[in-house]
């Protein structure tokens, strides 16, 4: 069986924040959005979220201790990361 991981690219200091625009997101259903950072933590946004270094760190780091999931936000311009579960 195969795990689709959904990778967002690292934080690189300085650089522009990540803009997430859920109505871009290649995978958005319930399912997903429902898993998914932004919406457990803002309800399903009605407008882009920018999110800076410290943000984005600040999240992975609370997703990574398992306090809420990931960001699921995949585009046509950030395809996913697959990996063998075996």
């Amino acid at each position: 069986m195969k795990d689709m991981s959904f990778a967002t690219p690292l934080p690189v200091p300085g650089a522009d924040p990540l803009v997430v625009d859920c109505d871009s997101c290649v995978v958005r259903s319930p399912g997903a959005c429902g898993d998914c950072v932004v919406s457990v933590l803002l309800g399903p946004p009605q407008d882009v979220v920018a999110l800076d270094d410290a943000e984005r760190s600040a999240l992975d780091a609370l997703a990574d201790s398992g306090l809420v999931p990931p960001l699921r936000l995949m585009t046509l311009d950030n395809p996913p990361t697959h990996r063998d579960a075996s």
